[in-house]
Order: structure tokens, then C-alpha cells, then sequence
């Protein structure tokens, strides 16, 4: 169960970088709303999961999601650039995140 409130976690993490985006420096209501109700979930979810996963894995494997996410929405919906190495270096960090998740201790 804590792996599946690692992915949550990592979900939220997307959500709100995402939102921050759209934040305009925190100067506009809605999307700062979702970016802290993002964070705020982001951070509960990954707690709950480091009460068995060890905070290394867990920590690397959040930001992991956050990041491989962020980028792969960016390069879908926000106009950022697609190419093959950024597609390999995403291929890295999930396979880094596979890879915790394979070694670790639960």
C-alpha cells in the first residue's frame, strides 16, 4: 500500500508544478490555490508512504515521478521541446525509479 501512496504522492508532485506555472509569481487566486492544495497533498501522501519505505526510495522515487511527469506534460501540452535526447534522459529517470522500486527494502 505505501508504493501506491508514493505514486499519489508523485501525482500531486505533477499537479502542482505544473499549476505553479500558472501562478504568475503567486499573483493569481485559482492556480496558486491548486498549486498549494498540490503540495499540501503531495507532501501528506509521501508521509504516509515513508512509514515503511525507506526515506531514500521514497524521496528519490516522489521526485522522480514529479519530474518525469512534468516534463512529459510540458513536451505534450506546453510547447516544450521534443527531442531524442530528452526522451533518453526521461528513459533514465524511469528506469532509476523502476529500479528503486525493485531494490527496495518493501
Amino acid at each position: 500500500m505505501a508504493w501506491i501512496y508514493l505514486i499519489v504522492a508523485g501525482i500531486f508532485e505533477i499537479v502542482w508544478a505544473i499549476s505553479l506555472k500558472y501562478t504568475a509569481g503567486f499573483t493569481r487566486l485559482w492556480p496558486s490555490a491548486v498549486t498549494v492544495a498540490g503540495m499540501i497533498a503531495s507532501f501528506y501522501f509521501l508521509s504516509i508512504a515513508t512509514k515503511t519505505l525507506p526515506i531514500g526510495t521514497a524521496y528519490a522515487v516522489w521526485t522522480g515521478i514529479g519530474a518525469l511527469g512534468a516534463v512529459v506534460i510540458g513536451m505534450m501540452f506546453l510547447n516544450e521541446p521534443v527531442n531524442a535526447p530528452r526522451i533518453i534522459f526521461l528513459l533514465f529517470i524511469l528506469v532509476g525509479i523502476i529500479g528503486l522500486k525493485f531494490t527496495a527494502a518493501q
